[in-house]
């Protein structure tokens, strides 16, 4: 198993935890939106270090990145199976005509 399933697994156990002793709780229950509001603000951090080229705060970010995706994605229901599972079916495929197919 991967630190990024084990990561899931430990937000979907934490999801009904107690919000005073849990982040994730907290942020769980704070609802999808607020959880995508921070989401895009880890992702913002994680851009800006990367623009200034501090690669320690990079990864640093892009870590807080993963984590906020995937309690973004709990709060919705969606699981890592099913993002796995869709970027499967994109393997093998030009990255220009995978966009061009979604733009119909």
């Amino acid at each position: 198993m991967s630190a990024i399933e084990r990561l899931a697994n430990t937000i979907a156990a934490r999801a009904g935890a107690d919000p005073d002793t849990s982040w994730t709780a907290r942020l769980l229950g704070q609802g999808p939106e607020a959880c995508a509001r921070k989401f895009a603000e880890e992702a913002l951090e994680a851009a800006f270090a990367a623009l200034k080229g501090n690669r320690e705060g990079l990864t640093a970010e892009a870590a807080d990145v993963i984590y906020h995706l995937l309690v973004m994605l709990a709060a919705r229901g969606v699981t890592l199976a099913e993002v796995e599972a869709a970027l499967a079916a994109r393997e093998g495929r030009s990255g220009l005509a995978e966009k061009a197919a979604r733009k119909g």
